[in-house]
Formats: C-alpha cells, sequence, structure tokens
C-alpha cells in the first residue's frame, strides 16, 4: 500500500474509533454547546489522544514480539469488547428515549474543566483500548509504515474534537431530538460490528 492509503486507513480507522459518544465525547459537545473553553478542551482531548496512539504504534509491536500471544489475544479480546459495545449501541438505538440537555449554568472556571477532561481522558479504560490496544494491534499490519498509519490516527482525533467542539453549536436542535441520538446509536453498532469483524479476519 502506499503511504497515502495508510495514512487514510489510519485516519478512518481512528474516526471511526472515537465516534462513539461516550463520557469524555459528550463533555467535549456539552463544552461545544455552551461555547466555554472549547480551544483548551479539545486540545487537552487530541494531544491526549496523540500520545496514547504514539505509545500504541511504538511499543504494542515490541511487546507482541516478546509475547506474541498478546497480539491475538488482544485482537479477539478487542474484537468481543467491540460486539458486545456495538450491542450495547443497538439496543440504545431501539429502546433509549434521552437526549442532550445542556446546562444554562455560569461560565465555569478553565482548571476545573481541564482537570475533567483529563479525568474523562485518561481514567477511562475504553480510552485505552481503543488508542493503545486496538489501534496499536492493527498497526503492526503496516510495519514498518506504522508511523504512517498513526499518524492518520492521531490527525483523526484533532478532526474529529475540533469539529466536535466548534461544530457543536450547529448540532444543538439536532441532538435534542430522542429520535436522533437512537440513530447516532444505530450507526455506533454498525461502525464498532464493522471494526470488530476486520479484527477477526485479520491474519
Amino acid at each position: 500500500m502506499t503511504d497515502l492509503a495508510i495514512f487514510l486507513t489510519g485516519l478512518g480507522i481512528g474516526l471511526s474509533l472515537i465516534l462513539a459518544i461516550g463520557a469524555q465525547n459528550a463533555f467535549v459537545l456539552r463544552q461545544g454547546l455552551r461555547g466555554s473553553h472549547v480551544l483548551p478542551v479539545v486540545l487537552t482531548c487530541a494531544l491526549s489522544d496523540a500520545v496514547l496512539i504514539v505509545i500504541g504504534i511504538t511499543s504494542f509491536a515490541r511487546i507482541a514480539e516478546i509475547l506474541p500471544w498478546i497480539s491475538p489475544l488482544m485482537r479477539f479480546g478487542g474484537a468481543a469488547f467491540l460486539i458486545w459495545y456495538g450491542t450495547r449501541a443497538a439496543r440504545a438505538a431501539l429502546t433509549s428515549s434521552a437526549a442532550l440537555h445542556v446546562s444554562t449554568a455560569p461560565r465555569e472556571p478553565l482548571r476545573p474543566v481541564l482537570l475533567t477532561a483529563l479525568a474523562l481522558t485518561w481514567l477511562n479504560p475504553h480510552v485505552y483500548l481503543d488508542t493503545v490496544v486496538l489501534l496499536g494491534t492493527i498497526s503492526t499490519q503496516y510495519a514498518p509504515q506504522q508511523a504512517v498509519f498513526g499518524a492518520g490516527a492521531v490527525t483523526g482525533s484533532f478532526l474529529f474534537f475540533f469539529s466536535l467542539g466548534y461544530g457543536a453549536r450547529l448540532l444543538r436542535p439536532f441532538f435534542a431530538q430522542p429520535r436522533n441520538w437512537r440513530l447516532l446509536e444505530g450507526g455506533i453498532a454498525l461502525v464498532m460490528w464493522a471494526i470488530a469483524l476486520k479484527l477477526i479476519l485479520m491474519a
């Protein structure tokens, strides 16, 4: 594969893994909707993701060389998690009545906002699974061009967080409707299942 194809693959997979609206993304979305400390929040989340992605693509292959059984274990374990996560999203798509409610509270100080963003990133085990384990595992398929794959994944993180943070105001009417959250959950389910299948079918 060409460098461009590998970069675009990393970009696409990185975006797919980060699309799920979890605690971190919902926080960024709310900050964007309120217009509160958007740049520091999106930079904190994107740079944190970049650090974890670099750890995954630079260290996971070395660990796999020492422990050859860890790559298939992580691959199938990651696939099992994604199948479960996709099933949970599909169930939410069928049954959830949730909608995004934006607080009208006064603007918060910067420090607690950044601490919250850091906690939602570094204390979230799903972030490690996505960035270090899953992206680290997939990147081994593109040796010796893993750095190109990782650059694509890092670019995906920056694109996602900046788009989410600064585009949030445009999405406010959309996500205020429970039906649209169900549609999003259904899309997340399909993406998670597709990635799980890709991991299972990897040689």
